[in-house]
């Protein structure tokens, strides 16, 4: 990507953000509604006997509720107005912004001739009219009183000088018509007011100088705005029919993809947390909260302002949410860079980072909190968000172990970054354990961290041990057929610890939903956890459970092959290629190895070579059908051995 092309980005990702501080400035407000409140709570502090009659009767309170739906409406309408110009393109979104900011000029340039006025009139009335103007000073070359601060004559200079610039300014963004006439006119009519202060004018003339000035630019603008209406709605549409089309074509989530990846979501969401701190520490340090005393240190003053002020509304949550994606990736990154690994799944480790840190977010109800509660409650969920980036790291060095000890990779720099990842793993967690428990006593957050630590330590254990036994198997020269009963015992040892540990965090955030702090994100999230981690996991395990069963009973109802027989066959497994010490004979005789034809089975009925049916065993027939069944393919087997 070429240096003008990141620059242009840039200034895109910047000409996105101001919508975004509009909606952040109306969500501070409570969206109009946080009088009421303030009212309902001084009513009932000052009068909490009557409080249900000072509610129905009077009508002050009706009062405030008509201002306060005005407000929410008025507020409503300005959310829908910014997200319309955060997603419009940068062409329109150009066109916007100059349209604003020819308006601005507008404004600025009365403010400073109405100020300059002010000041000119108030110094001719302290003189008495006997000050003389400025023009009759020029003429008299009296420079003494023209230089003089008390008078009014720089006020005349600094004010023309402006008014030239905004000219400047407001020639070169307008968007109404630039006929030569009119681009002639708007100077004469910034700075005419300038003029006339110099002129010896009444003061009426003087006082409504700044409104005519006014005029011709405000009619330009308003012209302007008239003749966009159309062109407006028109947009709008376009842009809803297109929408609708791409969805009939491709699907809501590729418009939600590709809108996402448009309008750059993330860098902007990052750019307005990052400016925003940037204006809540300027704020820190002029009101001089850096040199207050008390226990804490500067420093650390400020961070626990910046992170408090950081999160006190929705889009400041995502915004933060977004410097947290950033951060996971690149964590993620360096763990891959470790491990020499660069699996593309892996790098969704900040986008699921993202997605955890947002939903405690509003679980906890983080911007609903007091500044002090939510400081702490935000240095949980970021504990609570490592522990989740511990499990993500296992899910990277996980496959990297059983790849590196099943393909009998020989690179001893390759085994010592990954085993170096699972000290860690380990190794963290304890310390962590070990800091948290000696500094803060019970709670359910704590025991929910707990859980997770434990867990991903429980992880990289069935992880390790499983690495050494494939390890050990590298190491043989003859097949090890127990190998896959270990496996499977390991493995199914680690899934019910993790199914233990889920059970636990749900009776662990029931207590929380019941006696903490309820509500329907934290209710919801709870059914998500209950179906998924623990419904689908136990149904998941019970489906391995009995293939696994089944194929065992199947395996054990096949004849066992003879030394004389895998001497005269002198061949290897059809599925793994490894010499026979031992054998099953299918009813098409076809010689395999015991494992491996169990194996199989997980996955088919048949037989590898022939396609023939191994086994007529149905899973689903009843116990009675079932066991004639097997009784008769085993008759049938042992007739077909001895022929």
């Amino acid at each position: 990507m070429s240096f003008r092309t990141k620059v242009l980005g840039l200034i895109e990702v910047f000409l996105r953000v101001p919508p975004i501080f509009v909606i952040d400035e109306i969500f501070k407000i409570g969206l109009g509604l946080s009088d009421l409140t303030e009212y309902d709570i001084t009513e009932l502090e000052e009068n909490p006997s009557n409080y249900t009659v000072t509610i129905n009767y009077d009508p002050t309170f009706y009062k405030l509720v008509l201002i306060s739906l005005a407000r929410l409406s008025l507020s409503t309408l300005g959310c829908a107005i910014a997200l319309c110009l955060f997603v419009l393109n940068t062409k329109h979104l150009m066109m916007v912004y100059m349209y604003f900011m020819s308006l601005g000029v507008v404004f600025v340039s009365y403010w400073a001739n109405l100020s300059t006025m002010k000041t000119v009139i108030s110094a001719l009335e302290e003189s008495h009219q006997t000050y003389p103007s400025v023009l009759e000073d020029v003429l008299a070359l009296n420079f003494n009183r023209i230089l003089d601060p008390a008078g009014y004559a720089l006020a005349i200079v600094q004010n023309y000088l402006l008014q030239c610039l905004l000219t400047f300014i407001f020639m070169n963004i307008h968007l109404g018509p630039r006929y030569t006439f009119l681009q002639k006119l708007l100077p004469i009519s910034f700075i005419a007011p300038s003029v006339l202060a110099v002129l010896p004018l009444p003061n009426y003339v003087l006082t409504h100088a700044p409104v005519f000035a006014a005029l011709l630019p405000l009619a330009l603008v308003k012209f302007v705005l008239w003749m966009s209406l159309l062109t407006i709605m028109q947009t709008i549409y376009n842009g809803y029919l297109d929408a609708r089309n791409f969805i009939s074509n491709f699907g809501m989530s590729a418009l939600v993809e590709a809108e996402w990846i448009r309008l750059s979501v993330p860098e902007v969401l990052r750019t307005f947390w990052i400016l925003r701190v940037l204006e809540h520490a300027a704020i820190f340090f002029l009101n001089g909260m850096w040199n207050q005393t008390d226990d804490f240190t500067p420093i650390f003053r400020l961070l626990k302002n910046l992170m408090v002020t950081g999160c006190d509304t929705l889009t400041a949550v995502l915004g933060i949410t977004s410097v947290v994606s950033y951060i996971c990736h690149y964590i993620g990154r360096m763990f891959q860079w470790v491990m020499l690994t660069e699996d593309e799944n892996d790098k969704n480790i900040g986008t699921v980072s993202a997605i955890l840190f947002y939903i405690l977010a509003l679980q906890t109800g983080l911007t609903g909190l007091e500044p002090e509660k939510r400081f702490v409650r935000l240095c949980r969920n970021f504990c609570l968000l490592f522990t989740a980036l511990l499990h993500f790291i296992h899910n990277i060095v996980n496959p990297l172990l059983m790849s590196l000890s099943a393909s009998h990779n020989p690179s001893l720099k390759r085994h010592l970054r990954a085993l170096t990842v699972c000290a860690f793993l380990v190794l963290f967690p304890i310390m962590l354990l070990i800091y948290l428990w000696s500094h803060h006593g019970v709670s359910t957050w704590l025991l929910a961290v707990t859980a997770f630590s434990l867990e991903v330590i429980v992880k990289v254990a069935v992880s390790l041990a499983i690495y050494t036994l494939f390890l050990l198997d590298a190491r043989r020269e003859t097949f090890w057929e127990g190998l896959d009963d270990y496996v499977y015992y390991i493995r199914a040892f680690g899934n019910t610890i993790e199914f233990c540990f889920g059970i636990f965090l749900f009776f662990n955030g029931a207590w929380i939903l019941i006696f903490e702090s309820g509500g329907a994100i934290r209710a919801v999230m709870m059914c998500i956890h209950a179906y998924f981690n623990i419904w689908c996991d136990a149904r998941a395990g019970w489906s391995v459970f009995m293939k696994r069963r089944t194929a065992v009973h199947k395996i054990e109802s096949l004849p066992e092959a003879d030394e004389e027989q895998l001497r005269r066959l002198d061949d290897v497994c059809a599925i793994c290629y490894q010499e026979m010490k031992s054998a099953k004979i299918t009813r098409c005789k076809h010689f395999f190895h015991g494992v491996c034809l169990r194996k199989w089975l997980y996955v088919q009925d048949r037989c590898p070579l022939c396609h023939d049916i191994l086994h007529s065993v149905d899973c689903e027939d009843s116990k009675e059908n079932g066991a004639a069944q097997i009784a008769q393919a085993v008759n049938e087997d042992e007739t077909n051995y001895n022929r």
